[in-house]
């Protein structure tokens, strides 16, 4: 995470252990080494990581004071703060035909994150604390998970709130996505961030099409031509025929599309420099230790950051945003413009 996000803001306030580090110092396992191991030390390499990942991840239950592995998730429980409704149900419970549905027989309660699993409690005593996934969103007038949005009554968490708002990327995909905005579109443009693929959202393109419609619609007949769209979705440009994106593209006098591809020299680029960077590492104190992965590695484990570069695109886009309903990265561009990012 630190080698895609800036963490830097937060180092007064929160320790940071990069994941390898942790890895390495936890499970006893030298991960400098791994590239240059024959097939056999690295099968037995593997073996103990899957072994001492199965004891971290809490699946095996709570391991005397070494690992805490929390029971509760979004199904079951709503974590909050230094409240007074510790315990009580949570707003949102599943009515009976989405009960007889998926077949729930559980109630939604809210929890005191600090007296469930702060100093005093089980969870307090261990050195590791396992929980499943944290993502939470806002869901028919409830939180699916995390309920904390401030803390009154402890300023130092407060604060703490108020800087994990919004937390930029690091400087390389910044970098990057002005780069593309500059010297590729070279012109005031608009983005699109259309999801189009994933879970219910491949059930509204018609939605979605449609509020990118209007706004184009606006454009075309107010700004000069061809009006430049930088085109950010996970519909494959060769599935683009027959949809409105298929029809966008024909119409090359009215407008100009753009698009990152995995294959661009921008992202190889930006992801050598992210490699070279060691952000995450810089981060740290006290595990001096690690000296980072060995080089033979990079080709085998090379981050994924093409969506980062295109967040930052769309922060860049002067002739507006149009995002897809409900979608975090649409949320998450909507925050890099809001902090206008692009004119740092």
């Amino acid at each position: 995470m630190a080698d895609i996000i800036d963490l830097s803001s937060l180092v007064s306030a929160v320790r940071f252990i990069d994941f390898r580090v942790f890895v390495s110092m936890l499970c006893g396992v030298n991960l400098n080494m791994s590239c240059g191991m024959d097939s056999s030390m690295k099968s037995s390499l593997l073996e103990k990581l899957k072994q001492c990942g199965s004891l971290l991840s809490g699946y095996d239950g709570n391991v005397d004071s070494c690992v805490f592995a929390s029971r509760e998730d979004c199904r079951n429980t709503v974590w909050t703060y230094l409240t007074d409704d510790d315990g009580i149900l949570d707003s949102f419970q599943a009515d009976d035909e989405l009960k007889k549905k998926r077949k729930i027989s559980f109630l939604r309660r809210r929890k005191d994150v600090y007296k469930a699993l702060g100093p005093g409690s089980a969870a307090g005593t261990a050195t590791v604390l396992a929980l499943g996934s944290l993502f939470t969103s806002s869901y028919k007038g409830s939180e699916s998970h995390i309920d904390i949005h401030e803390a009154p009554r402890d300023q130092k968490i407060q604060l703490l709130i108020q800087k994990v708002e919004f937390l930029p990327f690091v400087a390389e995909i910044l970098s990057a996505g002005k780069k593309f905005a500059l010297e590729t579109i070279k012109a005031p443009f608009l983005c699109a961030q259309l999801r189009l693929l994933d879970g219910q959202f491949k059930n509204h393109w018609k939605g979605t099409f449609l509020v990118l419609k209007q706004k184009l619609e606006v454009l075309k007949q107010t700004g000069s031509l061809p009006v430049h769209v930088f085109v950010m979705t996970d519909l494959p440009q060769l599935n683009w025929t027959g949809t409105y994106l298929g029809d966008l593209a024909k119409d090359s006098g009215a407008f100009k599309l753009f698009v990152l591809r995995e294959e661009d020299e921008l992202v190889a680029e930006t992801t050598t420099e992210l490699l070279n960077a060691g952000n995450a590492i810089k981060l740290q104190s006290g595990f001096s230790n690690f000296e980072g992965r060995d080089q033979q590695c990079d080709a085998l484990s090379l981050p994924d950051i093409r969506l980062y570069v295109e967040e930052t695109i769309c922060s860049c886009a002067s002739l507006g945003f149009v995002g897809t309903a409900g979608s975090t990265i649409a949320e998450s561009i909507g925050l890099m413009r809001k902090n206008n990012i692009c004119s740092k």
